[in-house]
């Protein structure tokens, strides 16, 4: 699941051994990347259970969540042309990836991803915009 405002970059699906950082693309839009390809965004399932660290104190204090938190990756359901990919947190609280700040980190949580959410475990191709 990729945001609709990632359309015009490269995308792939995400793979269980890596670990993402939250990056703020040329557009303006926010996204995982994985390693040093900040020209790939990495696109997250609905579903997928993510450990996310270094999260900063103003959005820390905004949601009332710690530096780490494990989430749930969600689509809110918005009209026309708005952000949409979110994360849910333990309390609750479900925040658009654009409400999070650049260079959070993050790995798929460990579990059978490849029943659950269908996702790659090797190294998938990238797919053209």
């Amino acid at each position: 699941m990729c945001d609709y405002s990632l359309e015009l970059y490269r995308s792939r699906p995400a793979a269980q051994e890596e670990q993402y950082k939250l990056h703020r693309f040329p557009s303006g839009t926010m996204g995982f990347v994985a390693g040093t390809d900040c020209e790939t965004a990495v696109c997250m399932p609905a579903g997928a259970r993510l450990s996310l660290e270094g999260i900063n104190e103003t959005v820390q204090r905004a949601f009332s969540i710690g530096p780490a938190e494990e989430v749930t990756m969600t689509r809110l359901e918005v009209t026309g042309h708005a952000h949409r990919d979110a994360v849910r947190f333990g309390n609750g609280r479900e925040v658009l990836l654009q409400s999070l700040n650049a260079g959070v980190t993050c790995r798929l949580a460990p579990r059978d991803l490849d029943k659950v959410l269908g996702l790659e475990t090797t190294t998938p191709e990238l797919v053209e915009a």
